[in-house]
């Protein structure tokens, strides 16, 4: 890892920017390293990954892992794959799941972290809030975004949040598997070779 990349990543491991507003307190949760090719932008920890301190040991994680046909050792080793959720700490919980990621955490940290990763290739965008940054301008649903991936290019790819909670979501839209997944699992193997 470089040294600029080096010395971010130990300031944004003691940041205490929300502390005030986090229920378990900071725990920044990300994975870099210059050499990574592949970017999953995701959305915040939720409280098994902070109780962790590693990105995606949860359910969410292991379906993420088989939409993108990887092991665990492939997903975790960070000279391949960046992990850098829009949230770096767990939000808490909401009414109806977590909570979204804290409004001070990206534009504190991501463009720093993004203009140390000089080789990333391919850009898998999840979830609402990392849509609304990665695909700035881009308007309509979830479902209306990750429907139409193919016109966001071939190194960035929509995805709803992998989480059970959208098993539903999964159901409704049989094309997310028949179409978008076999491309994703694709580029991914490409990317990593």
């Amino acid at each position: 890892m470089n040294s600029p990349l080096r010395m971010l990543t130990q300031e944004a491991a003691a940041c205490t920017l929300c502390a005030a507003d986090l229920p378990l307190g900071p725990r920044p949760v990300f994975q870099v390293n210059d050499a990574a090719r592949i970017l999953v932008a995701a959305q915040a920890p939720g409280a098994k990954v902070h109780a962790s301190g590693r990105p995606f040991t949860d359910a969410s994680g292991d379906r993420l892992r088989d939409w993108m046909g990887i092991d665990a050792a492939a997903f975790y080793d960070p000279k391949c794959l960046a992990i850098l959720p829009m949230g770096f700490c767990y939000p808490g919980r909401g009414k109806s799941g977590d909570l979204p990621p804290r409004a001070e955490c990206a534009p504190a940290w991501r463009q720093r972290f993004l203009d140390l990763l000089p080789n990333l290739q391919l850009i898998l965008v999840i979830g609402q809030y990392a849509h609304a940054w990665h695909l700035e301008g881009r308007k309509g649903t979830l479902t209306e975004t990750v429907r139409d991936w193919r016109i966001c290019g071939p190194d960035i790819i929509p995805l709803p949040h992998p989480s059970p909670r959208n098993n539903l979501w999964l159901r409704k839209n049989p094309w997310f598997s028949e179409e978008l997944l076999p491309h994703l699992a694709q580029r991914v193997q490409e990317t990593l070779t």
